[in-house]
């Protein structure tokens, strides 16, 4: 009898071992997790699960839209298909890459008016060359 009490209470000791090594962290990492992807703002950097490197532009209830690569192709994507946040969004970073975005398609609509195709595309080339100098020395500027 002393035996089969023994063994329950071994039994007990086991589980409450594993609850408290293996089931209780796992069940913080996932609250931390959540909240991470609740978090995820505009201007932020993520990494996805498939191993996307991004911008978030827009953010949805179930869902963000992100900016990917050099041509800032924009994809959908769940939030649970957040992995993690690699940079958040500051202020004077974001306002000077919004800048430049500005700069960028307002130099677009202008060569877009009247010149044939070839000559709009070299004319935005050279424009946000010059933008793009103009920025990084506003930028350079700041930093000092």
């Amino acid at each position: 009898m002393g035996g089969s009490m023994f063994s329950i209470l071994i039994l007990v000791l086991l589980f409450a071992v594993m609850y408290f090594l293996m089931i209780r962290p796992q069940k913080k990492r996932e609250k931390e997790t959540n909240a991470m992807r609740a978090g995820v703002q505009v201007g932020d950097e993520i990494v996805t699960i498939g191993g996307i490197c991004a911008k978030v532009v827009k953010t949805k209830e179930e869902s963000i839209i992100v900016q990917v690569g050099a041509d800032k192709v924009k994809i959908e994507m769940m939030r649970w298909a957040v992995s993690k946040v690699v940079k958040e969004g500051s202020g004077h970073v974001a306002k000077d890459i919004d800048a430049y975005d500005e700069v960028e398609e307002s130099a677009a609509n202008e060569a877009k008016k009247s010149k044939p195709r070839r000559m709009k595309k070299a004319a935005v080339v050279e424009e946000a060359e010059d933008k793009v100098e103009e920025v990084k020395e506003a930028v350079d500027k700041a930093d000092e």
